[in-house]
């Protein structure tokens, strides 16, 4: 958890979202269910894919060019990258590094995060704490290809996630310029690390024929103890990360969530008592983005000039770890 002592601020957004929409009836059908079903159960009725030449650090890029736009600056004055991301474009090396090598962003430190769906919250509270120490412009990133990791037959995941990717970029503040970072608070509850997995592909069960067979190099959740776990843990954490802000529910203009599901948020929303906020959600047209989600959200609020100065911003992820992080921004 850090407590925000330094006048950082988010300075631009951007995202970017494949090109190919992929409709509920074109995911539910070798799911063997149908598109109303999917609206019924998650409020999504379509997501965008990657193209087969598409990997996690492509969509990454775009994502960043767009931000550097948005703030001002370029590449060549970046000196922190970090991508958060749980679909890599390889175990090795870091997908930043490629973000690196195709924005031309020589000399920037730049690694990866994965704290799955809540890994956009974590990276910016790791490049807030080095900004605070050594000064410069940071690029976080969160960008994840899912549809590379699904079973198409598993009604509880394949409908649900889309791919895409939202950066920030972060930098000093100076009053008038960007969302000062408030207020950031990160949790862990490791006791439930198998509730969101993938079984095979790492060192505990290596990629063979066997693990192809049996289907566990799919991405897999109990959707029902994450819900339970979001359900519990969310109000409960946002009242205390407000707690320790400073600051009450009545004083957020704007909520963005992570867009894992619109039934469930509806749900827990009513929980969290934002009566004067407005919860902006893109999971209708984009699906669940993993650690892409808020950024393309935050992104896409912006653009469309929701924000006025002076708005209180919380952003909340939740996911696979199990792990939640909160952020509050000043506009």
């Amino acid at each position: 958890m850090t407590d925000m002592a330094t006048d950082i601020a988010v300075l631009g957004t951007g995202h970017y979202v494949p090109d190919r929409i992929v409709s509920n009836d074109e995911v539910g059908a070798p799911a063997g269910v149908e598109g109303e079903w999917i609206v019924r159960k998650t409020a999504i009725r379509e997501r965008r894919w990657a193209a087969p030449d598409e990997a996690t650090s492509d969509l990454a890029v775009k994502a960043a060019r767009a931000a550097l736009e948005s703030a001002g600056i370029t590449a060549a004055q970046l000196s922190v990258i970090v991508v958060a991301t749980s679909t890599p474009d390889r175990p090795q090396p870091p997908t930043a590094v490629y973000v690196q090598q195709k924005l031309g962003a020589l000399g920037a430190a730049s690694f990866d995060v994965n704290a799955v769906c809540s890994g956009s919250m974590y990276a910016l509270s790791v490049v807030e704490g080095m900004l605070a120490r050594r000064g410069g412009h940071a690029l976080v990133i969160g960008a994840d290809v899912y549809s590379r990791i699904l079973d198409p037959a598993d009604r509880k995941t394949v409908v649900l996630f889309g791919d895409g990717a939202g950066a920030m970029v972060l930098g000093a503040g100076t009053g008038s310029t960007g969302a000062r970072v408030r207020h950031v608070a990160l949790h862990t509850f490791g006791e439930l690390a198998d509730l969101i997995r993938v079984p095979a592909g790492g060192s505990r069960q290596p990629p063979d024929q066997a693990v192809l067979d049996a289907g566990l190099q799919y991405f897999a959740m109990d959707g029902r103890e994450v819900r339970r776990f979001v359900l519990e843990q969310l109000p409960q954490l946002t009242k205390q990360f407000l707690h320790e802000a400073g600051v009450v529910p009545d004083d957020i203009a704007h909520f963005v969530p992570h867009q894992a599901n619109g039934v469930m948020l509806d749900t827990v929303i009513g929980d969290l008592s934002l009566s004067r906020a407005t919860t902006h959600l893109t999971l209708e047209q984009y699906g669940n983005t993993g650690a892409a989600s808020i950024p393309i959200t935050l992104d896409t609020a912006a653009r469309e000039g929701a924000f006025s100065p002076g708005d209180l911003i919380l952003m909340a992820g939740f996911g696979g770890g199990m792990a939640a992080g909160l952020a509050l921004l000043e506009w």
